[in-house]
């Protein structure tokens, strides 16, 4: 009689099923309510979140306008100071030309002021500027010709007027100009939004960059530059009427231009040996920072070779995996960490790649930059040989005098005459 064979397999007993069933309930229960209580957690912090960001960027919004506001305030004082500055100067300078027409030429002093300015053409690219040393030999071309003691201290006086005027009407432009850039910087800041383009995470943002001011180092800087320039508008005023009443005659009147002048060339000359031993500098610090760069170039192209095996590795891992038999293709734990290994490892390499290009782009700029400091620094050098060749030339006024010249009535009415529109121009600004 044939008998039932059972499979040589392990039996449970009923209550270890039961027990079994049991477990797997309980457990599911439990997972579940630890689900809803981070699901519950994560949606507070979320409103939290959401609520502070939209009140701080609200918050922002508001301050950005307010700076808007304030620089735009100071921006129109600045313009309304610099176009009463530029009026001062062309008021001032039409008055030393008026002065300096009617002067007597000398020949040697002439024919060295004229070789020193020919010798200066010989200036390259950007030294190529009308500098004080330029307009005090022209003056003195002009001045050798014949310009008594007062009217020669007069126009000295207007020149020295003239450079702080333009050194005031300078500092109101620079500041004009960062106004201006720091106007249109903030407000397109505070037209930025959340959807706008181009907005992305940089590198350490909330940094407090290098030169920063206070608010009130801030105004109080706008504040004395317009000061300042007002001082020197009325110092210039002052000046202008003086001139005006002044054409007294003196022997000195050349010895006085020639040191104006050279006093110039030696303003000048140490001018641009400063500039070129900041040239020196800059090249030394380009120089570095371009090899510094490169170093980082290779850093970066090294470490993203150095993300290829473990993306390797991961890639092998996820497909080799796939070959896992039936049920056993299971989309299990490993197989989402090693695709969150894959992504990120590509993240990776994507910001290292695009940080790479920056890199390159930056490292051209500074290339850039170094073969304009090089071109510059020889321009400098050039400039600077020029200069100390004038002075040698100038040796040979030491030894001269200048002679006195008389002024008479009609010099005098010219220059009166001359000085009308501009005292009337006072009375209109006035």
């Amino acid at each position: 009689m044939a008998t039932l064979s059972q499979k040589p397999v392990t039996r449970y007993n009923p209550p270890d099923w039961f027990t079994s069933n049991f477990t797997i309930s309980t457990n599911a229960e439990r997972q579940r309510d630890a689900s809803h209580q981070i699901r519950q957690e994560a949606r507070n912090l979320r409103n939290e979140t959401d609520n502070q960001t939209r009140w701080d960027q609200y918050d922002n919004n508001t301050r950005l306008s307010d700076r808007c506001r304030d620089i735009d305030q100071w921006k129109q004082t600045l313009e309304k100071t610099l176009r009463d500055c530029d009026a001062e100067i062309d008021a001032l300078e039409r008055m030393k030309l008026e002065t300096e027409h009617s002067l007597q030429a000398k020949a040697l002093p002439l024919d060295v002021a004229i070789e020193n300015l020919t010798l200066r053409e010989g200036r390259r690219d950007i030294d190529v500027v009308r500098d004080n040393v330029e307009a005090e030999l022209h003056k003195e071309v002009e001045v050798i010709e014949g310009i008594k003691k007062a009217l020669k201290q007069k126009i000295d006086e207007a020149f020295e007027q003239i450079c702080l005027l333009q050194e005031a009407r300078q500092q109101l432009h620079a500041d004009l100009r960062d106004k201006s850039e720091a106007l249109g910087i903030d407000q397109e800041v505070y037209h930025l939004t959340n959807d706008s383009p181009g907005i992305s995470f940089k590198p350490n943002p909330t940094r407090v960059p290098k030169g920063s001011t206070t608010p009130q180092e801030w105004d109080k800087f706008s504040q004395y530059n317009k000061d300042r320039a007002e001082a020197e508008m009325r110092a210039s005023n002052r000046l202008r009427e003086a001139m005006q009443a002044t054409l007294e005659q003196t022997a000195n009147d050349l010895e006085a231009q020639r040191n104006a002048s050279e006093f110039a060339f030696r303003k000048r000359i140490h001018e641009t040996d400063q500039a070129k031993k900041e040239l020196e500098w800059q090249q030394k610090n380009t120089k570095e920072e371009i090899a510094e760069m490169e170093a980082d170039i290779r850093n970066l192209e090294e470490s993203i070779r150095a993300k290829r095996n473990p993306l390797k590795l991961a890639h092998t891992r996820l497909e080799t995996r796939t070959y896992r038999p039936n049920v056993e293709l299971c989309r299990d734990q490993p197989q989402y960490g090693l695709t969150d290994e894959v992504q990120q490892i590509e993240g990776s390499i994507a910001a290292l790649k695009e940080k790479l290009a920056t890199a390159h782009k930056a490292r051209d700029g500074l290339y850039r930059n170094l073969y304009r400091i090089e071109e510059d620094l020889a321009c400098k050098t050039n400039s600077l040989t020029l200069d100390n060749r004038c002075m040698d030339v100038r040796q040979k006024l030491t030894s001269n005098v200048p002679d006195s010249i008389k002024t008479g009535d009609s010099f005098n009415r010219t220059t009166n005459r001359a000085l009308s529109p501009i005292k009337s121009r006072q009375l209109d600004m006035a």
